[in-house]
């Protein structure tokens, strides 16, 4: 039986990628406990980011050259009011990817690395901000390209953040026991279904954090520099 055409082999290339990338990452969170007692907390966060970061800048130059590769499913970029639409899109899903942020001193291990049980601000809202933030950036810029590498793409990054809802979970509960059970019971996966069955109140103070600003700040840097990211990326193979 004939591949079709249009079945580039960059579409089996990037879902490589994209498992490559889960072992690494998901991998490497699920040796932190034993990592930390042998090498200790901050060796275990540089070793963590040599390994996961190289990958990841690789899978994002990759799609950035490839986003237009496979079957054009659908095209409304020129439709008006989409192209805002995505960016806003966009924005939100950062809000939702990078609660990290808070610990900036920690991810560069200039502080001791922690892991943290929170139960405040964006996680009201869900106890998985990442997943939720990966699939509005899916959504976003899979209705924006409309082709069939780009929703590949989306479907196997949203495969493996659904996956870290589970490994995430399972990791808390074996590190913080009855004290996460209870967090896991007031707090929700789906965004907001905690808040809207009484078992948890959103407090605005909370997303006064200068975090918050930060990423407002990449969103608006993201915007401007975008052209110029597309034109590096096409420069690497």
């Amino acid at each position: 039986m004939m591949q079709p055409a249009w079945l580039t082999l960059s579409h089996f290339v990037m879902l490589g990628l994209l498992f490559g990338f889960a072992i690494v990452h998901s991998g490497g969170a699920a040796l932190r406990p034993w990592a930390e007692k042998h090498i200790g907390s901050r060796l275990y966060r540089i070793f963590f980011a040599l390994t996961s970061l190289p990958v990841a800048v690789y899978l994002i130059i990759y799609f950035f050259n490839h986003r237009y590769d496979g079957l054009q499913l659908w095209y409304v970029q020129n439709v008006p009011g989409v192209q805002q639409l995505v960016w806003v899109l966009s924005a939100i899903s950062f809000l939702f990817l990078y609660p990290a942020t808070f610990n900036l001193l920690e991810i560069a291990a200039i502080q001791k690395p922690e892991v943290h049980l929170y139960e405040t601000g964006i996680i009201r809202i869900t106890r998985h901000p990442q997943m939720v933030g990966q699939i509005i950036w899916c959504v976003a810029h899979t209705l924006w390209l409309g082709t069939s590498f780009t929703l590949v793409t989306s479907i196997g990054l949203v495969l493996h953040h659904l996956f870290g809802v589970w490994h995430g979970d399972r990791r808390l509960s074996d590190r913080y026991g009855e004290a996460f059970v209870q967090v896991k019971q007031r707090t929700s996966i789906m965004p907001f279904a905690a808040v809207l069955d009484g078992r948890q109140s959103i407090v605005w103070q909370e997303f006064l954090r200068p975090a918050y600003l930060g990423v407002a700040v990449f969103v608006l840097l993201l915007w401007w520099s975008h052209p110029l990211l597309l034109e590096i990326t096409s420069k690497i193979e």
